[in-house]
């Protein structure tokens, strides 16, 4: 019985299946390790200065992830930056709706009390940046190194960054 759930788990992250359920367990295990301290994670250079940076404007910020919002705070809790969970307002994982449903985005601007057309959703996964905009979500797509490469048609459609940097964010203020 357990080598069938370990191969069922090994099976799901081999297909970077999304359930709830497997990052649920993702997020368990990842618990264990950053409590122990043996693990730290680490964001790309340009992160963390620019969402400080957003943040001193008087912007919020955001988690979507399709990692349980337990992961996400590990992750922010637990970074080679030190504890940043101070720099976000808030998480959503899966719970609101998969990624890939532009219900999702319309059910996280209601639940922060803004307009989806006041959010700028940033991603690296296009089938995500179109939903985000099927809600009237503002969409940046990041390339970075190890993501998946995008089509011509792609890169002619969205708008692209690879950096935090590149973007010149309005003030809420």
């Amino acid at each position: 019985m357990i080598q069938a759930v370990v191969d069922n788990v090994c099976w799901q992250m081999s297909l970077d299946r999304k359930t709830t359920a497997l990052k649920q367990l993702q997020g368990h295990m990842w618990r264990a390790a950053f409590k122990a301290g043996s693990m730290k994670a680490e964001f790309f250079e340009d992160v963390v200065p620019a969402v400080r940076k957003w943040r001193e404007a008087g912007m919020k910020v955001y988690i979507y992830s399709s990692g349980s919002v337990e992961a996400q705070k590990l992750l922010f809790g637990h970074s080679t930056e030190g504890d940043i969970l101070e720099l976000v307002d808030g998480h959503f994982d899966t719970k609101i709706g998969h990624k890939v449903e532009s219900e999702s985005y319309r059910k996280i601007a209601s639940s922060i009390g803004c307009s989806t057309n006041n959010i700028l959703f940033l991603t690296d996964v296009t089938r995500e940046a179109s939903a985000a905009e099927e809600a009237d979500v503002h969409v940046a797509v990041v390339v970075r190194p190890g993501n998946a490469g995008l089509t011509d048609d792609e890169k002619t459609y969205f708008s692209l960054i690879t950096s935090f940097s590149e973007l010149y964010l309005p003030s809420s203020a």
